[in-house]
């Protein structure tokens, strides 16, 4: 069939259903954003790439459907790097469009040209470039079905004089893989260690909400043993938070009871996760990793089996299959052995951390340092960050989708928040990108504008997505609500100050006088300022009836003070020593 090859590209988009973009406008990419509008396909034009890439993250991640990112080639393209290395730690299947300096002219230097192949060498899990106008419907079928099997990004590069020229083509059928239940043998060898447990424990990842009927798989096997699900960091949506064998997310702030459940855990069954390192680290001063477990991983990538943790028995596959196989081969009296006990214990150590959390109203000082005794006799009136998050809990909706951002205030809330559905919890993840919060909670709307949202961000992070305010409120953009911990710092950074550099404060203060709110009223939007618990969770109960019933996106900037939570990497870092000793004696002007 003779068409351009822009049809042919927006006609492939149209097979698989990709009918959301976002990015920036750009020449390169004029010939099919030009078609987009009758084709169907909504191009959101964000104020920053970074900013795009993070919305489309959002909008697959809440939703389960692709979505695509596209800019101009060079520069509008290098700023999806972020965005792109984010969303493959997030197992994110996302379509990546990178159209390239044009054919006549690569290797010039010309306007706008980098090579952009080799700059996602390691940010996506598949790429690939047209080689010729004829095959950009099969390279670009292709590269939808490899995002969609490997769970991550995939980018397809066209030279843009590729564009508008005649072809004769057909549009593929999209390339459908069945996802593995496991091997026999190892689904057998599994079932039979924890037939045999007497502390069997589950950990969920990220892999059980993006199989299909993960959850549901993982809360059988569970209710069958009677064994605890943990889940790994950042991933709270992992299983439902009402449940009687939800212990809690692992890591950096997570629940204390998970960590004393998995702790005595005789079998590990790490259904759909890498086992990352977040995940895994001492919490509360407890080292809770069971090193004599025997550990069974689950993950639908062979790589990364065994990466991280020694395992017993490694299973390549799709966590909802694996689970439902492990299930079916358990002996009759899998789980019987101390059932009643283990009961108990999961009540009883739940019951307990939930007192302990309810009561948490400060940071603690490490020995020696005594920064947070001070922030909270600078501003005895403001709220700390965990008065803040027990204010949200007391307004936010059951069924809200959530994103967060990385630092210390999103992180020492990390306990806090439960769903009784997947893809509810949208966190940076393992990249550990600034600026997630809220573009990822924008693209959630956009996929499910049925759904109350909210974002939250600390004000460091928050500076790096601001711009966004620009872009969001115009008309055919859904409403939000963003929440800004405003403490006029850089909190994790700072904490590290305290702890290993003698409070020497380099970088780390923000200005007191920009006003976020303030900033959101300039852009055509809603700003209210909290200073107390019961101020935000008013702002945040009349912010969603906003969102919701009026379609008003409202920033709430919460005014908390300057303590600061558990340093992200005890394991990293150590105090300085100088040697040579350093003078500012030594400098030397330059020579012009």
């Amino acid at each position: 069939m003779k068409m351009t090859t822009e049809e042919a590209f927006v006609k492939t988009l149209q097979m698989h259903g990709i009918d959301n973009a976002f990015g920036i406008i750009g020449s390169a990419m004029m010939p099919i954003s030009d078609i987009f509008p009758d084709a169907g396909i909504t191009f959101w034009d964000c104020a920053h790439e970074g900013s795009a890439g993070m919305m489309a993250d959002g909008y697959t991640r809440a939703t389960g459907e692709m979505s695509m990112m596209i800019a101009q080639n060079g520069p509008g393209i290098t700023n999806f790097v972020t965005a792109v290395k984010t969303a493959y730690w997030n197992h994110t299947p996302l379509l990546l469009v990178t159209p390239q300096a044009a054919n006549k002219t690569i290797g010039q230097g010309g306007f706008q040209e980098v090579e952009q192949m080799k700059l996602f060498e390691d940010m996506v899990a598949y790429q690939e470039e047209v080689r010729d106008p004829s095959r950009v419907a099969e390279v670009l079928t292709r590269v939808i079905s490899q995002a969609k099997r490997l769970s991550g990004p995939a980018q397809i590069n066209i030279p843009r004089d590729f564009w508008t020229q005649v072809v004769d083509i057909e549009i593929p059928e999209p390339i459908e893989f069945e996802v593995s239940p496991g091997g026999e043998n190892s689904v057998a060898e599994a079932a039979k260690l924890i037939s045999d447990a007497k502390n069997p424990v589950i950990l969920n990842g990220a892999g059980v909400v993006l199989s299909k009927g993960g959850i549901e798989a993982s809360k059988a096997l569970a209710e069958r043993l009677d064994a605890p699900v943990c889940v790994g960091y950042q991933h709270n949506d992992a299983f439902p938070g009402s449940h009687p064998l939800f212990a809690g997310p692992l890591g950096y702030n997570g629940s204390k009871a998970a960590m004393e459940l998995i702790k005595e855990a005789d079998v590990v069954l790490a259904l759909g996760t890498r086992l990352n390192p977040f995940s895994t680290l001492p919490g509360y001063g407890m080292e809770y990793w069971p090193t004599d477990a025997k550990i069974i991983q689950v993950d639908i990538n062979p790589d990364r089996i065994g990466l991280t943790k020694k395992v017993t028995v490694g299973i390549v596959g799709d966590a909802a299959k694996v689970a439902k196989g492990i299930l079916a081969n358990l002996s009759d009296d899998a789980g019987d052995t101390g059932r009643d006990a283990r009961k108990a214990k999961i009540s009883e150590t739940k019951s307990k951390w939930k007192q302990q959390l309810s009561s948490m109203d400060h940071e603690d000082d490490d020995p020696g340092t005594n920064w947070n005794e001070r922030a909270r006799n600078d501003k005895p009136d403001w709220m700390s960050p965990r008065m803040a998050w027990r204010a949200i809990q007391s307004a936010l909706p059951r069924n809200a989708i959530i994103s967060s951002d990385i630092g210390n205030n999103c992180a020492i809330g990390n306990a806090y928040p439960d769903f009784d559905d997947g893809r509810k919890y949208l966190a940076p993840g393992l990249f550990g990108p600034c600026g997630y919060g809220l573009p990822a909670i924008v693209g959630a709307k956009i996929g499910r504008p049925d759904v109350p949202v909210v974002g939250f961000a600390g004000d460091g992070a928050f500076g790096i997505a601001v711009n966004e305010l620009t872009a969001i409120g115009r008309g055919e953009w859904p409403a939000v609500t963003q929440i800004v911990f405003r403490n006029y710092q850089w909190g994790a950074e700072k904490r590290n100050s305290t702890l290993w550099f003698d409070d020497n404060f380099v970088g780390t203060e923000l200005d007191e006088e920009v006003s976020y709110a303030g900033i959101a009223m300039a852009c055509g939007l809603k700003g209210v300022v909290a200073r107390t618990q019961e101020e935000l969770t008013a702002a945040l109960d009349q912010a969603i009836k906003d969102q919701m019933e009026n379609g008003v996106t409202t920033l709430i900037e919460a005014m908390i003070n300057q303590e600061l939570g558990e340093p992200f990497r005890r394991d990293a870092m150590k105090k300085p020593v100088q040697v040579a000793g350093i003078s500012k004696g030594d400098m030397r002007p330059q020579k012009a």
